[in-house]
């Protein structure tokens, strides 16, 4: 089986140089935590992306305007912060940051993957607990609070991923998210869907969750764990194992997995 690395892609060096001074000018204003001003930024960038020029006035029909006034995340309500569990002075710094974002995966520049990596990074390390280096993260990624991700060193996070930070979620150096996965970190009572557990639920280091695969609330990916796809991870896996199915069982252990494990595996 042939192995292929990624190609090297830029895009032109006038547009190279714009994209990226846009995102330095846009990481400097993020550095300001004060909710109204991020707010105030990210009303009149999603107007340029949008509409182009500067914010202006009110628009000729209700319709417009609604568009409008939806650039300011000030009139913009988000579902995370009706939960009853959220930090509202957490989010609320976090807010006009997680709207940018979803508003530029939706925006006309937002399939660009050169600038959207880099643009979802720089966003990631205003939101995120603690995002590290050479994250990349394509569109459609949803989170629930911001500020209990943890996101370490060289991790891919596919497209549509769903990653619920209601409790902590770590995900570790080297750990994939494919296309349409969903990570929990918290359940619901099965009578009282309003009593909420919240865990912690951690992934990798080097751990792989494949296409439209689900881990609940409080599970750990083992290192080297993988989770196939459509498979749901109803607890730990073990480090080097392979699950797979609903519930999620192992099926198989790695071939790098060490010796011992290999010859325990084959006995089950």
């Amino acid at each position: 089986m042939p192995r292929y690395e990624y190609r090297p892609l830029t895009p032109t060096p006038e547009a190279e140089k714009n994209f990226l001074e846009w995102i330095a000018k846009l990481d400097r204003e993020f550095s300001n935590t004060d909710p109204d001003h991020r707010s105030d930024v990210v009303r009149v960038a999603l107007h340029q992306i949008y509409l182009g020029g500067t914010h202006a006035g009110s628009g000729d029909a209700p319709g417009s305007q609604a568009l409008i006034d939806c650039f300011d995340p000030r009139n913009v309500t988000l579902e995370p912060e009706y939960y009853g569990d959220v930090d509202a002075a957490k989010y609320a710094e976090r807010k006009p940051l997680i709207w940018f974002w979803m508003m530029y995966d939706r925006s006309p520049v937002g399939l660009n993957h050169w600038l959207g990596f880099r643009m979802r990074a720089m966003l990631a390390r205003h939101i995120f607990k603690h995002c590290g280096n050479n994250v990349k993260i394509f569109h459609g990624v949803e989170i629930s609070f911001g500020y209990n991700l943890v996101v370490e060193d060289n991790c891919t996070i596919h497209k549509f991923v769903l990653l619920d930070d209601r409790g902590d979620l770590i995900i570790h150096s080297g750990s994939s998210i494919s296309d349409y996965a969903n990570v929990y970190t918290h359940s619901h009572d099965l009578v009282d869907g309003m009593i909420v557990d919240n865990h912690r639920t951690e992934i990798g280091p080097k751990a792989r969750v494949t296409y439209h695969a689900t881990v609940l609330s409080g599970v750990n990916i083992g290192e080297h764990g993988m989770v196939g796809s459509m498979g749901v991870a109803s607890k730990s896996v073990e480090p080097f194992t392979v699950v797979a199915g609903i519930p999620a069982k192992p099926i198989k252990v790695k071939p790098i997995a060490p010796a011992e494990m290999r010859k325990e595996f084959e006995k089950k």
